[in-house]
């Protein structure tokens, strides 16, 4: 290990946006870094799939062979930013098994693989950071592994994907349907060439996975986690938001919850919900990200800002190399993985919350009565329900449109109801079903 002012070496892998600010960080914050740290710190390479002088680094820097840079002798940190999965993982731990510290931003490795590396970290007595792997540069991982850790956690809520965020908030403010804030999004840079991983919430997902491993003490993988995207919200669904006092936001929850006689289990799961205007969350618009932490005595707490681009990525990651480095210097490591819980979680059947239903239905009598009676046999009480007339182009009633928002209920229980609603003869359709959080009732 660096010691008595010795300098500390890194590695960075990959020169994409991220990797090229955190050299650029590393190259102009020199002094102050090695201030901070207690040593100063030296770029050893820069692992990347193309070699070339066009890159903005010196070439000499460069290097294609990420297994000989990672074992090298005079690197004491990798800082791992090329993704995405694979080759990311091979080189992740095989610069652990040569004791190097690790900081990644890898989301969607950590949340299938956090245990792999947390135990090859633990084995070779070295760090692995990840703040920026959720949420940018907004703090979110320290405040729960260091800042909470005398705590109890009770509940993790937050807008973690800056591309869905674009595009609901276009959608509300705009009355833009889905294909149209989506093109914008794509035109603006926020969205991907595929969105898929976004606007189907396979991004929220590996980032809730992420936040509830740390948060309940207990490994959680993506496939943990319950998902569904935004790409069936409609302005219909938000023209029923306005009208309930809320906005519709993809939401990543992670909760604790009791069941089965009050044992402890997990709830991780990704959804577009219905949030109040009153809620922290409603507010938080374009691209920024957010996250409500909800713990036992401290209460709630909100952190807020940029959760995606180069900068504010890099800015999380240059963090946690710092971190890394002080340690190394000290001669000690930061906090190791705790999954000591080892909390189940519950299929999405067993996660309760409020609902919203919108159903086309039958312009004649007795529809309401047929409705309520599927919710009440299922034991699911309607908080409240709107009906209105639906028009043609030349101004004819031809239907009517019910929106029926529930008191808290099971997921399983909803679904039997919706399912029972759509066998029967007066509903036309079922047209949406959301979420409803942030409220008590």
């Amino acid at each position: 290990m660096s010691g008595n002012g010795k300098p500390v070496g890194v590695a960075v892998l990959g020169l994409g946006n991220v990797g090229s600010e955190v050299v650029r960080i590393i190259e102009d914050s020199a002094d102050d870094l090695a201030a901070r740290i207690g040593a100063p710190l030296v770029l050893r390479g820069i692992g990347v799939r193309r070699v070339a002088a066009d890159r903005g680094v010196p070439i000499e820097l460069l290097t294609d062979n990420i297994e000989e840079l990672v074992s090298r002798e005079d690197v004491d940190i990798v800082v791992e930013l090329m993704g995405p999965v694979e080759p990311a993982r091979k080189a992740i731990l095989s610069a652990l098994e040569h004791g190097k510290s690790v900081v990644t931003a890898n989301k969607a490795l950590l949340s299938i693989s956090t245990g792999e590396l947390a135990q090859a970290a633990e084995t070779a007595n070295v760090d692995l950071y990840f703040e920026a792997a959720v949420a940018g540069a907004i703090p979110v991982i320290r405040p729960l592994t260091q800042s909470l850790a005398g705590d109890t956690v009770q509940r993790v809520a937050g807008i973690v994907n800056g591309t869905t965020n674009y595009i609901l908030s276009e959608m509300a403010s705009t009355g833009a349907d889905y294909a149209a804030a989506l093109a914008d999004a794509s035109a603006l840079g926020y969205a991907e060439a595929d969105p898929t991983a976004d606007v189907e919430g396979y991004d929220a997902a590996a980032k809730a996975a992420i936040l509830a491993s740390i948060a309940f003490h207990t490994r959680v993988t993506a496939d943990d986690v319950y998902r569904e995207g935004i790409t069936h919200i409609t302005p219909d669904d938000f023209e029923s938001a306005r009208a309930l006092g809320c906005t519709i936001k993809l939401l990543a929850i992670c909760e604790r919850v009791k069941v089965d006689g009050g044992q402890q289990r997990v709830s991780a799961r990704v959804y577009p919900a219905l949030v109040p205007l009153s809620h922290p969350l409603a507010a938080v618009n374009g691209a920024f990200n957010a996250v409500v932490v909800e713990a036992e005595a401290a209460g709630r707490l909100m952190f807020y800002g940029q959760g995606a681009g180069g900068a504010p990525t890099a800015s999380a990651v240059t963090g946690d190399l710092v971190m890394a480095a002080r340690n190394r210097v000290l001669g000690s490591r930061g906090p190791r993985e705790s999954k000591y819980a080892q909390l189940p979680v519950i299929p999405i059947s067993l996660a309760s919350t409020r609902y919203y239903v919108s159903m086309h239905v039958a312009d004649e009598p007795g529809v309401l009565s047929s409705v309520a009676a599927e919710f009440a046999k299922r034991e699911v009480s309607i908080a409240e329900v709107r009906q209105e007339g639906v028009v043609d182009q030349g101004g004819q009633r031809v239907g009517a449109r019910v929106v029926v928002v529930t008191h808290r209920a099971t997921d399983g229980a909803l679904s039997e109801t919706v399912a029972a609603l759509e066998d029967l003869d007066v509903v036309q359709a079922v047209a949406s079903v959301l979420r409803l959080e942030g409220t008590n009732p």
